[in-house]
């Protein structure tokens, strides 16, 4: 049995083929892929703590934040889910050392297919890591610009004529239907306001990411840790930042970020995938 104790933040990945997936807990990483095939047990004993200040509480916000901190860190932004309302480029920011570094550079406007077309604003520094967060299956970069303010409202322009969410049941069942990005992305940058239209990235390349998911659904259950605080079963794939269980549970990394987990592994992995 392979046992492992601590708080849990997002998990970490490698663009390999298949992606490679570790996850963060306590002072340890685990490698999930490893253990795809295994018997998992996942415990949640009721500690949560704030992954900023580290105060022990009874929920999160924002994906383990403590509220004082979801209200003041420069991490839990406006701009973080609505890039256009970045104001670091007028000197405006909770902190602006932190802007520096994650709102005034590089950053890259996007078109992937997770469970449908959408666009989506990124760092030049997380890609590909925000496409395999999302469980995209194929993405292009569309435009490039000098701040996250910029990006964001090329965000808007595209928004206005397809999605800027992912659909998660659909991306897990792999329910999307295949298009041509390369052409998506000659029509859209046609729609833009010509100030705009200059931040078009000349890289045409198309990225296909691979995921070490080898489960068959009929149906998709959530895991709530909250209510049902101990889950045990066979460990069947992971993708965007959801384990998958018996084919059938999913649980999203993100959603329990601080909480203090104990996780184990069996031996050796059976019913073969």
């Amino acid at each position: 049995m392979f046992k492992y104790s601590g708080q849990i933040v997002k998990m970490t990945t490698k663009f390999d083929h298949p992606i490679g997936y570790s996850l963060p807990i306590g002072n340890e990483f685990i490698q999930l892929n490893e253990f795809i095939g295994h018997e998992i047990t996942i415990d949640f004993k009721g500690d949560i703590y704030c992954i900023e200040c580290n105060t022990k509480i009874k929920k999160t916000f924002m994906q383990g934040f403590c509220y004082p901190c979801f209200i003041n860190s420069p991490y839990t932004s406006e701009c973080i889910l609505k890039p256009h309302l970045c104001q670091a480029h007028d000197g405006i920011a909770r902190d602006m050392d932190w802007a520096k570094k994650y709102c005034l550079d590089t950053h890259y406007v996007y078109l992937a297919l997770t469970s449908n077309l959408k666009v989506g604003v990124t760092r030049s520094t997380q890609i590909p890591t925000r496409w395999i967060d999302q469980g995209a299956h194929f993405a292009i970069k569309f435009a490039k610009t000098p701040n996250r303010y910029l990006a964001g409202l090329i965000e808007i322009e595209i928004s206005k004529h397809i999605s800027d969410r992912t659909q998660w049941t659909r991306m897990l069942k792999k329910d999307f239907e295949y298009c041509d990005l390369k052409e998506k992305k000659e029509h859209y940058k046609k729609l833009l306001p010509k100030k705009l239209q200059e931040y078009i990235s000349q890289n045409e390349q198309i990225f296909e990411l691979q995921y070490p998911d080898y489960a068959k659904f009929n149906t998709i259950k959530s895991v709530n840790l909250d209510k049902t605080p101990q889950v045990i079963g066979q460990f069947t794939g992971i993708k965007g930042q959801y384990l998958i269980i018996d084919n059938k549970y999913v649980m999203n990394v993100r959603k329990y970020t601080g909480y203090v987990l104990n996780i184990a592994f069996s031996d050796l992995a059976y019913n073969p995938i």
